[in-house]
């Protein structure tokens, strides 16, 4: 047994060192591609927080404000301009953060097209268009499916080569629960590397409809006032920071980047992948040649029908919750019953 374990374990960490080997300047510049556009995410969502953080501590006064103030800037500060410092050095071809443990799965994916281009590959790829945009999603399916294959190469044969370690040391018993934990845990890491990506496409789609009502509810107050439709178009995207408002501010710069309605319209749609979405950038798209009048009239009907919906989708959301919390008033119900009739007993027994 602990030979054939070790010859498994030998196997894998061989094939992945010769995949390894076998990496190409393609497979270095998709994994380049993605390390950038994750620093400069990040760089993002740091100045974001800390716009945030300067207009909550606009509230408090004096050497407090102060002293909260730099430490949080200093902190944020220090992280982008290691940030910045790993996208210039990337950019002239230093390639020392990238990840070396993920390179494997770069090269799985160019040599095999059934991965490469495989059902599980194009899912990926889909839910990367509509979480990071066409631009990046290629590099960013990549580097997941990368993940996904490189890493449990190399973790399970660590897992069986801790396990034989292990079988020699203190007896098959313990040896074999090792590596049946191990496996187990790198079958969940697996799934939710991927679950992860789902789940956020998910909440972003959640988002999306959940702020529908107000767009088109401004748009349709800002159409029937008398402004054109490409600059209520703008007007609306740019009054906030969320996810549908970003994606109409992306659908105005290709506007006004001088793409065709049709094709910016489209790639909206594309990009949210809603039913609401695609109605309204539909309803556009259908509309351009006739007027503000007859688009008035329907962003006003589609605003009547999302707020309608909004409650509807409010009231099951109360429904669950209600159901999700019969378990624990049952629990706390039986605690409170056996605490009351504990006592009562053992006074009946005393007696």
């Amino acid at each position: 047994m602990l030979i054939i374990i070790l010859i498994i374990a030998s196997l894998l960490l061989i094939g992945w060192l010769l995949l390894l080997g076998r990496v190409a300047k393609e497979d270095w510049v998709h994994a380049v591609h993605a390390k950038i556009y994750d620093n400069r995410y990040a760089i993002k969502k740091l100045h974001a927080k800390s716009n945030k953080s300067s207009r909550r501590l606009a509230g408090y006064f004096g050497a407090i404000q102060s002293l909260v103030e730099k430490s949080t800037h200093d902190s944020i500060t220090k992280n982008i301009i290691r940030l910045e410092k790993d996208v210039a050095d990337l950019q002239i071809g230093n390639i020392k953060c990238i990840n070396i443990f993920l390179m494997p799965g770069y090269v799985l994916q160019r040599e095999f097209v059934a991965i490469g281009k495989g059902e599980i590959h194009k899912l990926i790829l889909t839910r990367c268009y509509e979480m990071h945009g066409k631009k990046y999603a290629t590099c960013k399916a990549k580097k997941l499916l990368a993940q996904i294959l490189s890493l449990p190469l190399i973790g399970i044969a660590c897992i069986l080569i801790l396990g034989v370690i292990i079988l020699g040391v203190s007896g098959s018993t313990i040896g074999m629960s090792v590596i049946a934990i191990g496996l187990m845990l790198m079958l969940t890491l697996v799934y939710a590397m991927y679950d992860e990506l789902n789940d956020l496409v998910k909440k972003r789609r959640k988002a999306i409809s959940k702020q529908f009502p107000n767009v088109v509810s401004k748009l349709a107050l800002l159409v029937t006032s008398g402004m054109i439709m490409e600059r209520a178009w703008k007007e609306t995207a740019y009054s906030q920071e969320t996810e549908l408002y970003k994606e109409m501010q992306k659908t105005s710069e290709e506007l006004d980047n001088l793409v065709s309605p049709e094709s910016a319209y489209s790639n909206f749609i594309n990009r949210c992948n809603t039913k609401e979405s695609a109605k309204l950038a539909s309803a556009i798209m259908q509309n351009l040649s006739k007027g503000n009048a007859e688009i008035g009239k329907l962003l006003k009907d589609m605003a009547r029908e999302a707020w309608q919906e909004r409650r509807h989708t409010a009231k099951r959301d109360a429904e669950k919750a209600n159901s999700k919390l019969m378990i624990p008033t049952m629990l706390l119900f039986l605690a409170i019953l056996v605490m009351l009739m504990v006592p009562i007993a053992m006074n009946f027994s005393g007696i």
